[in-house]
């Protein structure tokens, strides 16, 4: 991709010397001799940074006419990194531009190694802002075309795993085959099997859900099936089970690795042919139901084990849906933060990075759980931290920590690679972005 940079600047020495400087790296220069004429040139080119002069008119030294295509940049391309360049009788105009979001200034006559570095950097940072932009642009449009195209019962998601999940779960909602939800604990499989059901061709028909983990064994049967007086102690009535109830809709069974070997061999039987008995009866009953099912458990484990019958796990598992932990859905986790807190009270900045550096190991249910505390504590305050209370924990990347390089192994690579931000980066093993957090963080310019 062309990489450009817009000179303005009315000296015509000035433009022939940074383009040709711009030009030995590969980098096309356009040269503008007027604001006017740079702004529309702005209109017509795609531009990645400007260089740009404070003065226009012979005699005037105030840096007026530079604040002012500053601006008008500013007003019609936010995101564009503009170099100021100054004479010594203005450089506290630039200061002050650096400060309204101007890139960087130099001082003429500037020095090329250095300007070059600043452009390169610039250059690249533009490329990693087009690339962040452009996922957040294609995300948003593969979640607003989700939303229209599947009822997703207003979840709230943002990251592309998530997406992904919801694509699949939704095109086999449509078909009637069996489909196991998979996933830790407290991710939301039966959020994602109410989305599938109203996705579904029975969607006008009763959505049944029933966890076989919350029953105990002796239980479960009966709860499924269904019961006729005296069948079992404290029996006193008949009673349907979740099969009759679900009839013409869909039957969500969670935590399927807790159903005992006999309900496993009888729900194997009503999968297949619809038709099964009520604890103590031997009437044969007939429900038209889609079977959803869920688990957190290795039911491949189990099977060898002997406690998960093989037949019945390929029969619930045609497709398998996965619902990835909030660990690997970062781009969720300030959303549903957002969604939980509605408005009771803001998350500070600390806060954010608190929940974006936090493990999640009970997913979005403990993320829920630390929200509601957080803002009952809050007051209607900023959140911080300490009302998360979230539990300590030892990250990858506190770990890399130990090996953190110093601010002079930063300084002298930087320097070893002539400023250039990338090659200094490839020199200590680290990404552009991780090392801009460390220029930042020891408060090093860009330019060092």
């Amino acid at each position: 991709m062309t990489r450009t940079v817009l000179i303005i600047d009315d000296n015509p020495a000035v433009g022939e010397a940074l383009s040709l400087a711009l030009s030995l790296h590969e980098i096309r220069a356009l040269v503008a001799l007027t604001p006017d004429e740079g702004l529309a040139l702005l209109q017509r080119e795609a531009v990645d940074v400007v260089i740009q002069d404070m003065n226009f008119t012979a005699d005037t030294t105030s840096g007026e006419e530079g604040v002012e295509l500053f601006r008008a940049i500013r007003e019609q391309h936010s995101d564009l990194p503009v170099i100021l360049l100054t004479a010594w009788t203005h450089l506290e105009t630039a200061v002050e531009l650096v400060k309204a979001g101007a890139a960087d200034y130099l001082a003429k006559p500037w020095d090329d190694n250095k300007l070059l570095a600043t452009v390169e950097n610039l250059l690249e940072l533009s490329e990693s802002t087009r690339e962040v932009n452009r996922g957040r642009r294609e995300r948003r449009q593969r979640r607003e075309m989700l939303q229209k195209k599947y009822d997703l019962d207003s979840l709230v998601f943002a990251s592309e795993a998530m997406a992904r999940t919801l694509d699949l779960a939704c095109q086999v909602a449509r078909s009637d085959v069996s489909v196991l939800i998979t996933g830790p604990n407290g991710t939301g499989k039966e959020r994602i099997a109410a989305i599938m059901h109203a996705n579904s061709a029975v969607k006008r028909g009763p959505f049944v859900a029933v966890n076989c983990g919350a029953l105990p064994g002796e239980l479960i049967e009966a709860e499924l099936f269904g019961a006729e007086a005296g069948a079992y102690t404290g029996a006193n009535k008949a009673r349907e089970g979740r099969f009759e109830l679900a009839d013409g809709g869909t039957l969500f069974l969670d935590e399927i690795g807790n159903l005992p070997l006999p309900g496993q061999m009888k729900l194997l039987r009503v999968l297949e042919t619809g038709q099964f008995e009520r604890l103590g009866s031997g009437r044969t009953r007939q429900a038209k139901v889609r079977v959803l099912s869920a688990t957190n458990a290795d039911l491949k484990a189990m099977i060898q084990a002997g406690t998960f019958r093989e037949d019945l796990y390929y029969r619930l598992n045609v497709i398998e849906v996965n619902l990835p932990p909030l660990a690997e859905r970062n781009d969720d986790i300030l959303p549903l933060a957002e969604f939980f807190l509605d408005g009771r009270a803001e998350l500070g900045e600390a806060a954010r990075d608190a929940l974006l550096g936090y493990p999640w190991p009970g997913n979005v249910r403990e993320l829920k759980n630390a929200i509601e505390r957080a803002a009952l504590l809050a007051g209607g305050n900023l959140i911080t931290p300490e009302l998360l209370n979230l539990p300590q924990h030892v990250t990858a990347a506190a770990a890399r920590n130990l090996d953190e390089p110093s601010r002079e192994t930063v300084e002298a690579a930087l320097h070893k690679a002539g400023g250039v931000v990338s090659r200094a980066a490839q020199n200590l093993g680290l990404s552009r972005q991780a090392l801009y957090r460390r220029m930042e963080r020891y408060g090093l310019a860009t330019t060092a």
